[in-house]
């Protein structure tokens, strides 16, 4: 009965030993997501547009690129803040994405056939200004129901 005991004892230490070991892996993967999470960049760039929808289509284009964490344009001010991992895609990948959508970039103009397929309010003028202060208000689109 003795060695019933000892063995029972002995595979529960080894059972708690070893738990210990994986709780120890756990928290190194932890370590290594966290330091990911540091290597985020930030961006602005102008984006021409005029609505409310084209907030949403501009937005899901940006995010639709791998690596890209958030998106946010502002109607107003026609800029896009972006935060993205550099490790994983890069400014321009984001600019050709948001163009492929049929809107102007700075850097990248607008894929014409998107544009075209655009609504009518979202068919922006090629020369509006963009990444502005935001002092002077454009038009106000945001009362559309699309």
């Amino acid at each position: 009965m003795k060695k019933v005991i000892l063995s029972v004892v002995a595979i529960a230490a080894l059972g708690l030993t070893s738990c210990k070991n994986e709780t120890k892996k756990v928290e190194d993967t932890t370590t290594t997501e966290v330091s990911k999470e540091i290597a985020m960049t930030d961006l602005s760039f102008g984006v021409r547009g005029n609505c409310g929808m084209c907030k949403s289509t501009i937005e899901k284009a940006a995010n639709s690129v791998e690596g890209v964490a958030s998106a946010n344009w502002d109607v107003d001010k026609k800029k896009i803040d972006v935060s993205f991992d550099d490790s994983k895609t890069d400014a321009m990948t984001i600019h050709k994405a948001i163009s492929a959508s049929g809107y102007d970039t700075e850097k990248v103009a607008g894929s014409v056939e998107a544009y075209d397929g655009l609504p009518g309010c979202c068919q922006y003028d090629h020369e509006m200004m963009m990444n502005q202060s935001g002092e002077m208000k454009s038009e106000d689109h945001s009362n559309h129901d699309h």
